[in-house]
């Protein structure tokens, strides 16, 4: 089963190690961007939409668990699947990964087949979470419009976004500006009367 096509992040010191992995997701349709330390893949990060990790534990500068410790902390980011890569593969190091938010552990040099997997799973999980968090925002939208309607100062054109649904909440935003329409036009009539 071919997974979706996502934007991953290699992050890894080794030359050879980032080349082999970005040849190998390139070969799966995945767009490939690499850094070779951990402070450029923080850069990354905030200055590029990614949809997945492949880290690096042993690195100059800033090692993996540094970086994953801060991708996880950070609101913007923690969202962002993070799948180790690494030889240093001891229980401890996979334990303590996977307890600061790591989605899996791979061994180097890490079997294709076992990789594809994961990162389909990633990708899969990463925009499911992606869709709640669209869903939920125009949801709040909505809640939010309510709000407006009750103190008078409501434009039907604040809904555009989520009326544009094809789901029931996009249905329900299209009703809620036909009747904030109407109400508008009352409150205009009596107005001029």
């Amino acid at each position: 089963m071919k997974s979706t096509p996502g934007t991953i992040l290699v992050v890894d010191d080794e030359f050879m190690n980032r080349m082999l992995l970005a040849t190998n997701l390139e070969e799966q349709g995945h767009s490939v961007k690499m850094a070779e330390n951990g402070q450029k893949a923080l850069e990354m990060l905030y200055n590029i939409s990614l949809d997945m990790v492949l880290l690096d534990l042993s690195m100059p500068k800033m090692d993996g668990f540094q970086v994953l410790e801060k991708i996880k902390a950070e609101i913007t980011l923690q969202h962002i699947p993070v799948l180790i890569i690494s030889g240093e593969d001891d229980m401890e190091n996979i334990v303590r990964c996977i307890e600061m938010g790591a989605e899996d552990f791979l061994p180097k040099p890490f079997n294709s087949v076992l990789l594809r997997a994961r990162i389909r799973t990633c990708l899969e999980k990463k925009r499911l979470r992606d869709l709640e968090i669209d869903y939920l925002r125009n949801v709040d939208l909505l809640t939010n419009a309510a709000a407006h309607i009750d103190k008078g100062s409501f434009d039907p054109e604040y809904l555009v976004e989520v009326a544009v649904r094809p789901d029931k909440l996009g249905q329900l935003a299209r009703v809620f500006q036909q009747m904030a329409r109407e109400v508008l036009s009352r409150q205009q009539r009596l107005t001029q009367q």
